[in-house]
């Protein structure tokens, strides 16, 4: 068992595990300088490519417009970071019963349930629905719930392997709490979280869902739903709530804070991970460790990243 099983599990893993992630514009901003501290840190980026085009970037990452298979156009304005959407597919509720199910199938990318409802009526027009619930609503959801079934047993047909840690994301909150009352999220949206990770579950596999946001009031909510592994962001939701809500119930992959991650110093970085450690971790496990590097944080502190994650990945071992 390796130990990020293991620190599900609660079966005392060797070292937390750790991960970084690079953006694309960061690669096209720092180029080989990032390669370099990419190869002097395998056990946060795994193994580097010797092959590395730096300026390799596909899908919703080119700058332009892109359309989806539910008609959404996403629109990019610099190659390297992610679009939004700016073309909404379902503008007027009317609209809701001539969206038709997508033939094309797209694997469930990040935003495949709740930010896709948004997605297709617009943030302003999702949200008054929810306000108003207008039978339009219940409607939309079924449809995007229907295919969302339907991915996550496309899914489950290409695991190949028992016991595998199954990633998904959908951005839940807003800087400061939920975008709707957690009994309104409760009523509407998580029978279709229970019913999307159901198959997995029975399966026998680990759902891992990312969320952005405060999402506090709705952790127990998704641990019941089959969330075996949260990746919560720090700054929107704070250590000490964080390990009061999740501590000893799911494991925790923790964003760190990638929004002061351009401002901070190296001792500051260090500090934070020290501190992420202490607050949510313990010798059982629980607890694993993630940084997202973007273009706007300097080399310094990526370095001063992967050094922190490297430390304290072996707080507790002995």
């Amino acid at each position: 068992m390796n130990d990020r099983l293991k620190a599900i599990k609660r079966k005392y893993p060797a070292r937390i595990p750790i991960s970084g992630w690079v953006l694309p514009s960061a690669w096209m901003k720092h180029r080989e300088a990032l390669d370099e501290i990419v190869k002097r840190h395998p056990l946060v980026f795994g193994k580097a490519d010797e092959n590395r085009d730096y300026d390799a970037v596909g899908g919703t990452y080119i700058a332009g417009d892109h359309v989806d298979a539910w008609g959404c156009v996403w629109r990019n304005v610099k190659t390297g970071m992610e679009a939004i959407v700016t073309g909404h597919p379902a503008p007027a509720r009317e609209d809701v019963h001539k969206i038709a199910i997508p033939e094309k199938d797209d694997y469930m990318p990040h935003g495949f349930m709740y930010l896709r409802l948004g997605d297709i009526r617009g943030f302003e027009e999702i949200m008054i629905d929810f306000a108003e619930e207008p039978p339009e609503l219940q409607m939309l959801i079924d449809k995007v719930l229907a295919y969302n079934l339907r991915q996550v047993n496309l899914k489950l047909a290409r695991i190949k392997d028992p016991g595998r840690i199954v990633w998904f994301g959908d951005d839940l909150g807003m800087q400061n709490g939920l975008p709707m009352r957690p009994e309104k999220w409760r009523r509407y949206l998580k029978p279709c979280f229970r019913q999307i990770y159901a198959p997995l579950k029975a399966a026998g596999h680990y759902v891992y869902m990312h969320t952005d946001g405060n999402i506090l009031e709705i952790i127990p909510d998704l641990v019941e739903c089959g969330v075996d592994v949260l990746n919560p962001q720090v700054g929107a939701n704070g250590l000490e709530s964080l390990a009061r809500v999740c501590k000893g119930n799911v494991c925790v992959d923790l964003d760190l804070d990638r929004q002061k991650f351009p401002f901070w110093k190296p001792a500051d970085i260090d500090a934070h991970v020290r501190e992420a450690v202490e607050t949510l971790g313990s010798p059982e496990g629980g607890l694993w460790l993630r940084a997202e590097i973007g273009d706007d944080v300097p080399l310094e502190n990526i370095e001063a990243i992967c050094v922190a994650l490297e430390t304290y990945s072996m707080y507790y071992s002995a």
